[in-house]
């Protein structure tokens, strides 16, 4: 690799399975938006970390939260209780409306934890015979990695050689209600959907898409599921993106931003009806709900409150999506997304070509699929920032 890090990743080629194709760079220090690489040089952080960077590199607030946690108790398992879940749990559903909130670590565990309810409360509550309850999932969805959030996946390339997978999944095309709606069954018990697809492709709905499926729902007793882990916490320029669409879903996962960019942190959050399926020894998470992951959780949604990261993400995003419209040519076919979620499509499969020439030019940002980079910079990004990406993103569409 050239820079000199072939002294870095050739102990990661060694040790560890080529799963990942990152950008040749070997980055050592992160402060706000930038990051710096082992050489010295300067680039501006436009991934943010697939929004858990939201709050930006070591934001001093979560830093201070963590380590003051880190002085007194880490972690307990949920065999005992401890003094700080309890309010990390409250400021969560109060910020999403929700009764409940099951904390778990990773987005996929959460996404995990939606599809365990939604079939015990199939049975439980719906009366759907027992090993019978049916999950919809939309085409080109990203859940995770496990092998139950793959089980809902349209993707070869995740859910080759992993077989089998898990039954009664059924998968419809995204932003098509009709679709949804001939997909039910009596057994069918719930929808989990992203609000716009970020990994496949920054793919935003239609208007009517959202409001249409919330009615579906309703009226064939099936339970919505949104999955937030990746649009959630204000990146979207609301709190939740399921705001843009005015509807509120039964169930929602978050992570990645949760966790402040130095903690994985995620939840599942529901009303009674769902979470009262769980009861002790049916789910739980060794780490979920430690001292150190809620204090972190509390600091993380402080700062997303405190510094209006939603406005800051909306006016900016807004500012962002005009300026990369003004650069329209020839080679894209279409800018689209909200608040600091935003996809460059081009017309021919050169993406990635493209993250490497802006990455020699000091910015940071990765392609999602062959034809479709992502711009997704911590929501604490400031204009004159935004301003010289977007110079860097000119330059390499010009040359």
């Amino acid at each position: 690799m050239a820079g000199g890090w072939s002294k870095y990743t050739d102990k990661v080629d060694k040790y560890c399975p080529k799963n990942y194709e990152p950008l040749p760079v070997v980055l050592e220090k992160g402060e706000g938006v930038f990051v710096w690489d082992t050489n010295g040089g300067k680039y501006i952080d436009m991934l943010s970390a697939y929004s858990a960077l939201s709050h930006g590199h070591r934001h001093p607030d979560i830093l201070k939260a963590m380590s003051d946690q880190c002085e007194k108790l880490t972690l307990t398992s949920r065999a005992f209780h401890n003094n700080i879940m309890g309010d990390f749990l409250e400021k969560l559903c109060n910020l999403t409306g929700f009764e409940k909130a099951m904390p778990m670590n990773t987005g996929a565990e959460a996404v995990e934890t939606a599809m365990k309810a939604i079939r015990k409360w199939a049975y439980d509550v719906k009366g759907v015979p027992e090993n019978k309850a049916r999950i919809i999932a939309a085409a080109n969805n990203f859940h995770g990695r496990t092998s139950g959030a793959i089980s809902m996946s349209s993707k070869a390339a995740s859910t080759t050689g992993f077989g089998p997978l898990l039954p009664c999944i059924d998968i419809v095309p995204f932003d098509d209600a009709r679709a949804l709606e001939a997909a039910i069954r009596p057994e069918t018990a719930g929808f989990i959907v992203e609000p716009i697809q970020g990994e496949g492709g920054v793919i935003v709905p239609s208007d009517d898409y959202f409001p249409a499926v919330r009615e579906i729902c309703d009226r064939n007793n099936v339970l919505l599921c949104i999955d937030e882990i990746q649009t959630g916490l204000a990146r979207t320029g609301r709190m939740f993106c399921f705001e843009h669409y005015g509807i509120r879903p039964d169930m929602l996962t978050l992570g990645k931003a949760l966790g402040g960019g130095v903690y994985p942190v995620s939840a599942m959050c529901a009303d009674d009806e769902v979470m009262d399926v769980f009861t002790a020894g049916t789910h739980g998470s060794t780490f979920g709900g430690n001292p150190l992951a809620a204090a972190v959780g509390i600091a993380s949604l402080d700062v997303i409150e405190h510094e209006n990261l939603a406005g800051r993400a909306a006016e900016l995003g807004d500012y962002f999506i005009g300026r990369l419209s003004g650069f329209a040519d020839s080679s894209i076919k279409e800018i689209r997304g909200k608040g600091l979620l935003i996809g460059m499509e081009f017309k021919v499969p050169k993406a990635h070509e493209f993250a490497l020439k802006l990455l020699k030019r000091g910015l940071l940002a990765k392609d999602t699929n062959a034809a479709t980079i992502r711009f997704a910079p911590p929501l604490i990004i400031d204009k004159n920032t935004l301003d010289e990406a977007i110079a860097i993103i000119a330059n390499v569409l010009k040359n």
